[in-house]
């Protein structure tokens, strides 16, 4: 009978270390499963875990007896047959690395030269010479939090793609804002100081449904959302440390 783990959870985690230190590593990229393969893997899991998002994906994970399997921007892990699940973190005791996470910022990767930064409200500090995308709802405490720490960043440009996702009031603050005759200062004035945007009157063509369309597509399911230059993201709302590691890092690697 197949068992199901909690994300996290002590017993996957568990699982997964024990495995790491009982088994080779992988040491090439390997390829995905057969269409066949994959097909036959779907079916049982589907058959058994009805619930289960629907797979993209399958390949042999990085611990040797096991397979990594791609659902969205989620990873699980499970045996040949399909008899056990693990929803958690594979970790690498001799490297310290979290390969999981590894692997969802690979899977995950955003072309950050395709977004259409036009579509964003635009500010910076400094130099504003790094770069970072939030997708940021007005009505969303935890992104003016991160708003407030992003204030501490020095040297970037903040590209605030504004969406509505907490309703309608959230929809008529975005359009305002983005409509208001200096967006920024609304955008600003708003998030750090909670002085509502005049309402919008008349026309103004704004990108608020373009930019949830673009949420969609790349699977930012929660608000505050960050992507880097490098293309990896962080969801939440990391602090100004977190946020400068990150950013530095970007900067460090090729996208």
């Amino acid at each position: 009978m197949p068992i199901l783990l909690p994300r996290r959870s002590l017993s996957a985690l568990s699982l997964a270390l024990g495995l790491a230190t009982a088994m080779p590593v992988l040491a090439q990229q390997p390829a995905d499963l057969p269409a066949a393969q994959l097909q036959a893997l779907r079916q049982k899991l589907a058959q058994r875990l009805p619930d289960l998002p629907p797979i993209d994906g399958a390949r042999p994970a990085p611990i040797a007896g096991l397979l990594e399997v791609r659902s969205g921007g989620h990873l699980f892990y499970t045996d040949a047959n399909g008899d056990y699940l693990i929803d958690g973190n594979v970790l690498d005791t001799r490297t310290r690395r979290n390969l999981t996470e590894e692997r969802l910022d690979e899977i995950n990767k955003v072309d950050f030269g395709q977004l259409p930064l036009k579509d964003a409200v635009v500010w910076k500090n400094g130099t504003g010479k790094r770069q970072l995308v939030v997708f940021a709802d007005p009505n969303c405490g935890y992104c003016k939090r991160l708003e407030r720490d992003l204030q501490q960043v020095k040297d970037v440009t903040v590209y605030n793609f504004v969406v509505a996702i907490l309703g309608d009031d959230s929809r008529q603050k975005a359009e305002a804002i983005w409509c208001a005759k200096d967006r920024t200062q609304a955008w600003r004035d708003w998030m750090l100081n909670n002085s509502a945007p005049p309402r919008a009157l008349g026309a103004c063509a704004s990108p608020i449904q373009r930019n949830g369309a673009l949420a969609q597509k790349l699977r930012v399911n929660g608000t505050p959302a960050l992507i880097f230059e490098d293309g990896t993201r962080l969801p939440g709302a990391a602090s100004a440390a977190t946020i400068e590691q990150r950013l530095t890092k970007a900067q460090a690697r090729p996208s």
